[in-house]
This record gives structure tokens, sequence and C-alpha cells, in this order.
């Protein structure tokens, strides 16, 4: 998919995954520098930010959305971030030795001014991202998905463990504490699925039961 600016000074392009064989989003927040959960656009590839503005930062909504990150820590020499909980998924000992990000707790703010916010339940490490700007948007991992312009929703069932409706009902709270923060955003950025553009909020509120109000 061709790269598409969505928002004042967001780009986002989804790219089939290597490993899972579906498209994925990713997305450059350009005044903050910052990758999200990046693979490399096609077919633009990685020429597209030597016109742009080079990335200087790769910030992953969990450990497992490493996707291309290499590829730009080799191109660009990209610092990376990701939530400490996951940091033993990097180095030496981890699956991933290619690099070794810095760790950053939940509720802290990342390069760029990107707040970070604790989500868990699918994963320790599954973290929100507050994307600043003109029109803020929320950035989430694989805690709530979207098939092409359907509706939010969890993923299926069967990849959420042994006890799929704790893990939805641990997401649940995760997003209504999120909502209770009346954050500035009215926008979501997915990781799967395409990104929901104005109305978010309400959107978001209605699959975890919060007033998007709150």
């Amino acid at each position: 998919m061709t790269i598409q600016e969505i928002l004042p000074g967001v780009h986002h392009w989804t790219t089939v995954h290597p490993a899972i064989q579906i498209e994925v989003s990713s997305y450059f927040v350009v005044s903050a520098r910052a990758l999200l959960d990046p693979l490399v656009p096609e077919p633009e590839g990685l020429g597209w930010f030597d016109a742009q503005a080079a990335p200087e930062y790769v910030l992953l909504t969990n450990r497992l959305h490493t996707r291309h990150t290499a590829k730009f820590v080799d191109a660009f020499g990209c610092e990376v971030w990701t939530n400490r909980e996951g940091l033993h998924h990097f180095g030496p000992e981890g699956e991933i030795r290619d690099f070794v990000p810095r760790g950053f707790e939940a509720g802290s703010t990342l390069p760029g001014g990107i707040r970070s916010y604790e989500v868990g339940a699918l994963c320790p490490d599954e973290t929100a991202f507050l994307v600043p700007g003109p029109e803020p948007a929320l950035a989430i991992a694989d805690g709530v998905v979207r098939d092409g312009e359907g509706p939010l929703v969890f993923v299926p069932d069967v990849l959420l463990g042994d006890d799929p409706e704790a893990v939805k009902r641990g997401l649940k709270a995760a997003y209504r504490r999120i909502l209770e923060l009346d954050l500035p955003f009215d926008h979501l950025l997915l990781a799967h699925g395409r990104p929901w553009i104005g109305g978010a909020r309400a959107a978001l509120g209605e699959l975890v039961g919060a007033d998007p109000g709150a």
C-alpha cells in the first residue's frame, strides 16, 4: 500500500508481514522522527525516508512488533524503545539479537513527546502510545484490531490463551482506564487493521463498555 498522510505529520502504510502473511500497519510520526512497529513500506522502500525526514527512533507497542526494525537500525541508526517488561526478548539470550532496545516504564514520555500507557492483559509489555500533534492519536498494539473498514474487535479467542474471557476483561479494564484519563485523542493507530480516523474515542468506549466522554 502506498504511504498516506492520514493526519498532519502522521504517515501510514500496510505491508504483508513476512512471518504471518497478513497485512499489518506501520506509522511514521514526522515531528518525533519516530516509527511505530515498522515494516519497510512497499513499493517505496527505505529510500522514501531519504526524501522526507530520516527516522531516529523506533517505538514498539510490544516486543513482538519488531518486524523490520533491524533494517531501520542498519539504514538510519535508529534508537529502539520497548516496554522494559519485554526486554528479555532481545540481546544474546533473547529471540532478537540484532539490536538491544532501550527500556521504558509505562507512563513514561518517549522521544518526540509520545506518552506511553500500560495495557498489559495480553502480555506484560502491551503498551499504548499517545501521539501528540494538532490531531492527537492513540497507537495500540494487539489489544484491539480491525478487519478492513469494519468495527473494532478483540483478536479471536484462539489467540487469547487458556482463558480468553479473562484476557478480554483485562483489556476492557485497561482501555477504560485510558479513556478515563480524558486524553485528547479521537483517532486510533492500529497495528493490526486500518487506522480509525475520527470518532475513535466513541468506538473504543463502545467496545470496552466505557463512557467515551469520561
